[in-house]
C-alpha cells in the first residue's frame, strides 16, 4: 500500500514542474509590458528600464525561469505588481471565502445529489426517476448568473429571507456566516447536485441487478440497507471520482458566484489580476489551482487502494 502510495507521489510530480512552466511560459511571451503597467502611462524610458532591471525582466528566460523555481521552491511567489503585497498575503485574505463557499456548497451538494441518484435508481422508469432527472437537466441548462439572480430575486428582495451579498467569516458567528454564504452555496450547488444524482443514478443501476444485492433482499434485510449499505458502497468508485473532480472545479470556478453575490474570494481576485496583467498573482492562482487538482486526484488514487483490494502495492 504505501508502495503504491509513493509511486502516485512521485508521479504527480513530473504533472507539477510542467504545469509551472507552462504557466511561466504563457504569461511572459503574452503581449504587454508588466514595467509599463507599474510605472504608468506618463514613465520615461529610463525608468521603464530600471524596472524591467529590478524585475529581472532582462534576463533570459531561461534564468528567469530558474530564478523563479528558485523562489517558489522558497515559498517565495513574489510580490504583486500593482500593490506591491506579498502575493501569499493576498491569497491568504481571499482564501476563506473561497473556501467556505466551496465547503458549504459540497456539503449541500452530497447532502442532496446522492440521495436523488439512489432514489431515482430505486424508482427507476417511474414518475419519481422523471422528476429528479429533469431537475438534473435544469441544473445542468442554467447558467449559475441567472440562477443567482433568480435565488436573490426570491429569497433576499421578495421574501427577505437572506441578505443579498457580502461574506462574514465563521469567527463572527455561525449565524450571520450561514445567512451570507447559504445563498451562494445553494446556486453553485445547482449544478453540481445534477451532475452527481445522475453518475449516482447511473452507477446506483449497474449494481442493483447483482447477486449480492438480491441475496442481502432475499436475507430480509430493510431496503434502506440494502440500498445504502450494499448497492450505494459497491458503486461508490464512480460517484467518488466525480465528487472529488467537482470540488476541484468548484474551487477554481467561483469567479461567477464571487461576482453575483460580492463576495470578496479567489475568484474576484483572480478577474482583478487579469485585467491589471498582474502576473504574479495570476501566476500563484493558476498554481494554486493546479495544485488543488493533482492533490485532489492523488486523494482519489489512494482512496481506490483502500476500496479496491487487487490494489495493494
Amino acid at each position: 500500500m504505501l508502495a503504491y502510495i509513493f509511486r502516485r507521489v512521485l508521479a504527480s510530480v513530473p504533472v507539477l514542474i510542467v504545469v509551472a512552466l507552462f504557466v511561466f511560459l504563457l504569461l511572459r511571451l503574452t503581449p504587454g509590458d508588466p514595467a509599463a503597467i507599474i510605472a504608468g502611462d506618463m514613465a520615461t524610458p529610463e525608468q521603464l528600464a530600471q524596472i524591467r532591471q529590478s524585475l529581472g525582466l532582462n534576463e533570459p528566460l531561461v534564468t528567469q525561469f530558474i530564478t523563479w523555481s528558485g523562489q517558489l521552491l522558497s515559498g517565495d511567489f513574489g510580490r504583486s505588481l500593482i500593490s506591491r503585497t506579498p502575493v501569499l498575503t493576498l491569497i491568504g485574505q481571499r482564501l476563506e471565502p473561497t473556501l467556505s463557499l466551496a465547503l458549504v456548497t459540497m456539503a449541500i451538494t452530497l447532502l442532496l445529489s446522492i440521495p436523488m441518484g439512489v432514489l431515482a435508481a430505486w424508482r427507476h422508469g417511474t414518475l419519481t426517476d422523471n422528476v429528479i432527472m429533469a431537475i438534473s437537466v435544469l441544473g445542468f441548462s442554467i447558467p449559475v448568473f441567472v440562477t443567482g439572480y433568480i435565488f436573490i430575486q426570491i429569497f433576499a428582495i421578495d421574501l427577505k429571507l437572506l441578505p443579498v451579498q457580502g461574506f462574514k467569516s465563521i469567527f463572527d458567528g455561525v449565524g450571520p456566516f450561514l445567512a451570507r454564504i447559504f445563498l451562494p452555496a445553494f446556486t453553485l450547488a445547482t449544478i453540481y447536485i445534477a451532475l452527481i444524482a445522475r453518475m449516482t443514478r447511473a452507477a446506483m443501476l449497474d449494481v442493483l441487478d447483482e447477486d449480492y444485492v438480491r441475496t442481502a433482499r432475499a436475507k430480509g434485510l430493510s431496503e434502506r440497507i440494502v440500498l445504502f449499505r450494499h448497492a450505494l458502497r459497491n458503486a461508490a468508485v464512480p460517484i467518488l471520482t466525480v465528487v472529488g473532480t467537482g470540488f476541484a472545479l468548484m474551487i477554481s470556478g467561483v469567479v461567477v458566484t464571487e461576482s453575483v453575490f460580492n463576495i470578496p474570494g479567489l475568484g474576484r481576485l483572480t478577474v482583478d489580476a487579469i485585467l491589471a496583467r498582474d502576473y504574479p498573482v495570476i501566476q500563484a492562482l493558476i498554481l494554486l489551482t493546479s495544485g488543488i487538482y493533482v492533490v485532489i486526484n492523488l486523494l482519489i488514487d489512494i482512496s481506490y487502494a483502500f476500496m479496491d483490494p487487487r490494489i495493494r502495492y
